[in-house]
Formats: structure tokens, sequence, C-alpha cells
């Protein structure tokens, strides 16, 4: 018998994982906390879109579960593989949820932004704690049981999931992911979770709290000289923490990680090079009027964001180093304001 998969959380990300999962005939079970997302669900399918015409599809007959029907769970085949993909401040409440649940075998994986994998393993041990890290996806959950990817699949350009055990080990059950995410889109197998996580981490925190701020898209921030500038400040701020952590860390898409440092320090020829990568991609992003990351789709939905788990977690982590992240306090400061209703968005925020 096939592997009983469960998705706790439904939103952008573990409703397209999920979605995709369960089209390709994998059993999963959608469980989400709004109730709006889980009736739309069953009553038209969950209607999932990309940026080309084999991205639009209607998955039917998806397994779904509210918050208050899981308890039925215990009735039924143990759960295989457990997916939290719900906010970062939900983390531990979501695993907690599930772990009861969970065959003797069983494992949990966080489908997150932010560094979650301790978090998780606080909960159900190390060794059922494994890390699926998305570079570069952008999705975006636009309405209940409506999900659409605003950026291009990465193919043989970039590889977009990233799947490891914490110690680092490619193991049978890693393997057994690769090859579940496979049907996706391009995925690999890495003995780097923490680097792998770091980087994306970084590469976020450049951009959810500046869009979020600005109101801009993150194409649009890209093009706009100060607020790129800022963004690059965030991310070489970012490297030197990560670094010093003793993570290797991966490439940040196209961006390597000392150059990107070496740019927000000053340093002119990596700051050409930099603001080329950036810009040029911006130029070439065919949604690149609509393409907003999740932190600025929270603010439109007057949700609380992740900027604590963001930037305020590299905050902290360079304050226990002693390495200055000035730019991470101030987008920290800024969000958390945008979040009370002290202020609006705006680019003149960060100077643009």
């Amino acid at each position: 018998m096939g592997k009983r998969i469960a998705f706790v959380g439904a939103g952008a990300l573990g409703g397209y994982v999920g979605g995709y999962l369960a089209h390709h005939g994998h059993d999963v079970t959608l469980i989400d906390m709004w109730p709006e997302n889980i009736e739309a669900i069953r009553a038209r399918g969950l209607e999932l879109d990309g940026v080309t015409p084999e991205e639009k599809f209607t998955v039917r007959n998806v397994k779904t579960m509210h918050l208050t029907e899981v308890q039925s769970l215990s009735k039924q085949k143990p759960i295989d593989i457990a997916f939290v993909a719900v906010k970062s401040y939900d983390t531990e409440w979501a695993t907690l949820l599930i772990r009861p649940y969970l065959a003797a075998d069983g494992y949990v994986v966080s489908l997150q932004n932010c560094a979650n994998e301790e978090r998780i393993a606080g909960i159900v041990g190390w060794g059922k704690t494994l890390g699926v890290v998305a570079s570069l996806i952008s999705v975006e959950m636009y309405d209940a049981a409506r999900i659409r990817r605003t950026a291009a699949k990465g193919g043989d350009k970039h590889t977009v999931f990233r799947i490891g055990e914490v110690h680092g080990v490619v193991t049978k059950r890693v393997e057994e992911l690769v090859a579940m995410f496979s049907v996706i889109d391009s995925v690999k197998a890495t003995t780097n979770l923490w680097g792998e996580r770091w980087s994306k981490l970084s590469q976020n925190g450049m951009r959810n709290g500046v869009s979020a701020v600005t109101g801009l898209t993150s194409p649009q921030c890209d093009q706009n000289p100060a607020i790129r500038r800022f963004a690059i400040k965030l991310g070489g701020e970012a490297v030197r923490v990560a670094q010093a952590l003793g993570y290797h860390l991966e490439n940040l898409g196209k961006l390597k990680p000392e150059m990107l440092a070496l740019a927000a320090e000053g340093n002119g020829d990596a700051m050409a090079e930099i603001e080329e990568l950036m810009t040029t991609r911006a130029q070439a992003n065919p949604r690149g009027d609509i393409q907003r990351p999740s932190m600025a789709q929270d603010i439109g939905k007057g949700r609380r964001t992740e900027i604590d788990f963001m930037n305020g977690f590299i905050v902290d982590k360079g304050k226990m180093l002693g390495i200055p992240t000035p730019s991470h306090e101030k987008l920290v400061g800024l969000v958390r304001r945008l979040e009370r209703g002290e202020i609006s968005a705006a680019p003149s925020h960060l100077g643009g």
C-alpha cells in the first residue's frame, strides 16, 4: 500500500504541493484551519494555476479535514508522512496536532519558510524530523481553494525543492520524498539542509519584509535603486551571520553569498555584479506586476506576519554572535508598525 500523507496547512505552499501529489495519485489528506478553504475544496475541488496553460488544472476528490475533524484519524490508518505547512508561529501546535496519529516509523517534514526544524524536533524528536526547502517558487492563495504560482517552473535552470535530513545523510526516506516531488518541479536530495535553509532564509529576508513595507512587488523592488541596495544590505548581513554560525551557504538564486556580502560592505565590483543580476531577473519576470511574497500577501489580508521568525531570527542570531544587523533591525521595526496600523506601505520607508 502507498504511504498515507497529511498536510497540516493547505494554504499557498501546502495546498500547491499537496494538490500536485494528490493529482498524481498519492493518498493525501489536506488539513486546514480556514473553514471556507476546506469547504470550497469539497465543493469545487482545489484549483491550481501557473505561468503556462499546462499548470492550470483542478484537483478533485482530494481528502480534506477541518481542524475539528482531525480526531477521527484515530480510527484510520496512521499517517506515514506529515507535512507541516503552516506559518512559522503556528509550527508547535500544528506538530502537536498531528503527532498522535503518526505511524511508528512516520515522520514530520517542515515545508515552510524560516528555520523550524528545531521546533518540530522538540515535539516529535530529531529522528522524525526532515526539511524541504522550496526555493524561488512564489505561490499565492488568492481565494479559498484557488492557488496560483507566479514564478516559472525551475526545470533544468533552477532546482526548486531541496530535501534533506538534519544530519545530512541521504536516507531512503529522503529518496522517497525526492521521487514524490519530482512530479511537481525540479528537486534534489541535499546533504546540506542547514546551509540550504539559511540560504533561503537570507533570500526571504531580502524580499518578504521589503515588499510588505514598500507595497511593491519583488521585481518592482529590485528595479528601484534605493530599495534594491537596502535589500543587498539585508542579504549581506544575513550571509555574515550564517557564516559565523558555520553554515556553508548555497547560492541565493544566482547570487553568490560572498559576493553579496562584499556588495553590502561597499565593494564596488561586487555591487555592480549583484545589481546587474537583480535587475536582469526583475526585467525578465513575466509576472513582475503581481509577484508578491508571502509577507506582503499577509499584510494585504490583515494577517500576522513571520517577521520575528525571518528577519527577527537573523537579528537574534547576530546579537548572540556579536554581529551587527542594523538593516534587519530597521525592517523588523517597520513591519511591526505596519502590522499595528501605525504606518501604511510606501516605497519611501526604504528611501524609494
